[in-house]
């Protein structure tokens, strides 16, 4: 069947590449304008674009999805369907009319948990142990559409919100493409979302990647690792922001050899820096002082010279 693929960031761009692949006709892609990146704020385009292109596939960049030439472009292509994956644009009823089949969303958690633009890292800060992939119907509400298929993805202990939809984005390319098929043979049957276990996950603003030293060492490991890599978990130092990379959970063995420390406090010796949390002490892993490029902990604090008692998460 003729397809409209709509994405923007590099998670979108695996599914890309699996629709290309597939028995469906590719015959355009919709992605979000040329914007600003970097120092010099030059015109970047998408991913999805730079990989569009790569394909020899038509693109569609409207300013807003409602804008009334991309809805006549858009029914020109005559799409039975439009799989969307992260396209961060809102779709008005005129567009969502055009494809016979709907708009497919890939949504990279396992709905009704985690409706809305951060799942993955919201999963990760509430301390979920399994996530997945979701394949679903837009409609005008928020991710509650009919839900088509579904993948499950455990969380390792490790996993920052990148890792995690790195490999969210590679095994939902293959749900997505699933599900389209499955749409085309007309052996899937859209089942409407329930009611329990709905849950939030607004976009992560840079103040909600904060650590506040004062709740529990999970917690703060959590907060760090769902921040990481965008937009950044941070705490302050001498005044000034501090970055800081995902933390190490201290052995039975370390908590005792390091005994209480307050939240924030740092205790630096000569291959690590600790601080005090809630709990107990976390172990820095790289950080990155303002104006300067991400260093181990260790280095950092040799070149600062921490004095005895001094603490991250000051004003």
């Amino acid at each position: 069947m003729r397809v409209v693929f709509a994405g923007t960031p590099e998670a979108a761009v695996p599914s890309l590449e699996a629709v290309a692949a597939s028995s469906h006709e590719l015959v355009g892609v919709v992605t979000r304008p040329d914007a600003p990146s970097g120092r010099g704020r030059r015109l970047e385009a998408s991913p999805v674009r730079r990989r569009a292109d790569e394909l020899g596939v038509p693109v569609l960049t409207p300013a807003r999805a409602g804008d009334p030439d991309f809805l006549e472009a858009l029914r020109g292509l005559a799409p039975d369907a439009c799989p969307v994956v992260a396209y961060g644009n809102l779709l008005p009823p005129a567009a969502l009319e055009i494809p016979r089949l709907g708009w497919v969303n890939l949504h990279f958690s396992l709905l009704p948990a985690w409706r809305g633009a951060a799942p993955v890292q919201h999963a990760i800060m509430a301390g979920d142990t399994v996530t997945g992939a979701s394949t679903f119907l837009i409609e005008r509400g928020l991710d509650t559409g009919p839900v088509l298929g579904f993948m499950t993805e455990t969380i390792r202990p490790a996993d920052t919100a990148g890792t995690l939809l790195e490999r969210l984005a590679t095994a939902g390319a293959g749900l997505l493409v699933a599900t389209l098929d499955g749409l085309e043979t007309g052996d899937l049957v859209p089942r409407p979302q329930g009611g329990d276990g709905v849950s939030l996950a607004p976009k992560i603003e840079v103040g909600d990647a904060r650590i506040r030293w004062e709740h529990p060492a999970t917690a703060v490991d959590r907060r760090v690792r769902g921040c990481t890599p965008a937009p950044g978990a941070w705490t302050t130092f001498r005044g000034q922001r501090l970055k800081v990379e995902p933390v190490t959970l201290p052995t039975d063995d370390e908590r005792t050899a390091l005994g209480h420390l307050d939240p924030g406090v740092l205790l630096v010796t000569k291959k690590a820096v600790h601080v005090g949390t809630g709990t107990v002490p976390v172990r820095l892993g790289a950080v990155q002082a303002h104006g300067k490029k991400p260093m181990a902990a260790a280095d950092w604090a040799r070149g600062t010279r921490i004095e005895a008692g001094e603490r991250v998460g000051d004003e």
